[in-house]
């Protein structure tokens, strides 16, 4: 099987990093494609010390297509081996219909309002216990620092 790679060689920074000089350039990045697909960061980091001395590294990011689950296979599995990690437990899926079964049966009424304003005056009682909604003002902008 051919791989296709490319590789994009950075420029070396105008101005020398480390004491020790680099033979060519090292920062690049570099692509390969095939069933594989490999991305890779190359660069010249900082050893740990007070010296100025730099060394290659290599960021690789690697994805396996032969060994990737296919949708769902890793959530079936689990079922199987019956791990329940992936899964919501019964008491939320109950909670969440009890919450959303009003709103889907139709039985919560729908309150028009003009688009721009702060929306019906039924919101209003949602929360006039806590003392009502904050309408902040805009003010006005002063020019001239005064």
């Amino acid at each position: 099987m051919k791989c296709t790679e490319v590789l994009v060689r950075l420029k070396n920074p105008p101005q020398q990093v480390f004491d020790d000089p680099s033979n060519g350039a090292v920062n690049y990045f570099r692509f390969r494609l095939n069933p594989d697909v490999i991305i890779s960061l190359g660069a010249r980091v900082k050893e740990p010390g007070e010296a100025m001395k730099g060394h290659p590294v290599e960021l690789v990011a690697h994805r396996h297509v032969r060994t990737a689950m296919a949708p769902y296979e890793r959530l079936l599995g689990d079922a199987i081996d019956g791990d329940s990690a992936l899964f919501t437990r019964d008491d939320c899926v109950e909670e969440a219909w009890r919450v959303l079964d009003p709103i889907i049966g139709d039985k919560v009424p729908v309150h028009k309002y003009k688009p721009g304003t702060w929306g019906p005056k039924e919101a209003d009682a949602l929360i006039a216990k806590a003392g009502g909604w904050n309408d902040p003002k805009v003010e006005p902008v002063v020019k001239g620092g005064q």
